[in-house]
């Protein structure tokens, strides 16, 4: 009986497996066409008239060196790099005091993640440059930095701390049994294992970092966004130039998820 009940589930494994590509691609194509059709059309009953020829001397100057948005891309870059090591350390900072037994420093940062969060990051970044810079000495790009780091920080501690928490008590029992203190307890037992649990998060997070440095524009930090504003002033190309910066944005971005995705891949399955 086993015997013959064998070759009648081999249909059923076959119709349940993947699909082939080709209709995943003939999908992706149409939808394509489809978004290109309708800004075609958008484009055409616009009136607008394209000038994309125009765009690429502010990607690569006529000398060879990179052009203002290029230039742009390079502060956005160093804004990100800056205050995501601002972030991630306020936000261990943040999660380590919280899980702590004081009961005011659990108060004093439960008040700084809700006053972050709840709070516009303009107005942050506007508070830290117009009036906390002149009392602290503070230039333009350390209060964007600075500003960043505080702000994403906040998130980044609710994400650390779900990854802390989520962690078996049973991690801590084994800690403690081989005499471990609780920092180190944190270092190497706790933390790595919380790191693989948010590192999807924490690639989201990062992502909205990227996009999230536009407004440092407002404190004349001349990153991607702030550039592209003063392009399309001097040259009205507003939709080139924009969809433009819309594009590296999305290059910087993609390249953190991918990025992100083989780490959680390599943790997942060290070699």
């Amino acid at each position: 009986m086993p015997d013959e009940a064998a070759p009648a589930s081999m249909p059923a494994l076959r119709r349940i497996g993947p699909r082939l590509p080709v209709g995943d691609w003939l999908g992706f194509l149409l939808a394509l066409a489809g978004v290109l059709w309708l800004v075609a059309r958008g484009a055409e009953g616009l009136g607008y008239n394209w000038q994309w020829y125009r765009v690429p001397v502010f990607l690569l100057s006529p000398q060879g060196g990179p052009g203002p948005l290029v230039y742009g891309l390079l502060v956005t870059l160093k804004l990100t790099a800056l205050s995501g090591l601002g972030a991630l350390a306020a936000g261990l900072l943040t999660v380590l005091i919280r899980l702590s037994g004081s009961l005011a420093g659990r108060a004093l940062v439960r008040a700084y993640v809700e006053a972050m969060r709840n709070t516009p990051l303009l107005i942050q970044l506007l508070f830290l440059y117009f009036v906390l810079g002149p009392v602290l000495g503070m230039d333009a790009m350390t209060s964007a930095v600075l500003g960043l780091s505080l702000f994403e920080g906040a998130y980044v501690s609710e994400i650390l701390r779900a990854g802390v928490t989520s962690i078996d008590s049973g991690q801590w029992d084994a800690a403690r049994s081989l005499g471990m203190s609780r920092l180190a307890s944190y270092r190497l037992v706790v933390l790595p294992q919380a790191v693989r649990r948010v590192l999807p998060p924490l690639a989201s997070q990062s992502v909205s970092l990227v996009k999230d440095t536009s407004l440092a524009s407002v404190i004349a930090i001349g990153e991607l966004t702030l550039r592209g504003s003063a392009i399309v002033s001097e040259t009205f190309l507003s939709f080139e130039i924009w969809f433009t910066v819309a594009a590296l944005y999305w290059l910087v971005t993609t390249t953190l998820s991918i990025l992100a995705a083989r780490l959680e891949r390599r943790l997942a399955y060290p070699t």
